[in-house]
């Protein structure tokens, strides 16, 4: 394994998948997701969505920083959180409420699971 990568799309094949029915709110999001790196419980690469919303619940930790799109992150105690190009953030394990794509976003992460 090199010891630098790129977080490059072009350099994997994308994943396509949707929320699980049980989950999903509204709309009929496509995701694709290009996991670039999975190393020793740390994932890492870009992720997108079309619009809709689902509900999440976080069982391990995520840094992202949206590259573009608008998307409304909202808590289980009704604080929405939005998110838009430029915008970098942290998420907790723990973390429940529901995810909001107005505009197809895209984002880079990595995730400690």
């Amino acid at each position: 394994m090199a010891a630098f990568t790129r977080l490059d799309p072009a350099l994997v094949e994308p994943e396509v998948s949707a929320p699980r029915p049980d989950r999903l709110i509204a709309g009929a999001p496509v995701f694709t997701s290009w996991d670039i790196e999975e190393a020793d419980g740390l994932y890492a690469g870009v992720w997108q969505s079309t619009p809709g919303k689902w509900q999440v619940d976080y069982d391990e930790w995520e840094y992202c920083h949206i590259l573009q799109g608008h998307s409304i992150l909202t808590g289980e105690d009704g604080t929405e959180h939005h998110l838009r190009a430029g915008d970098s953030i942290v998420i907790r394990p723990g973390f429940r409420g529901t995810w909001e794509v107005v505009e197809t976003t895209r984002k880079d992460y990595v995730i400690r699971g």
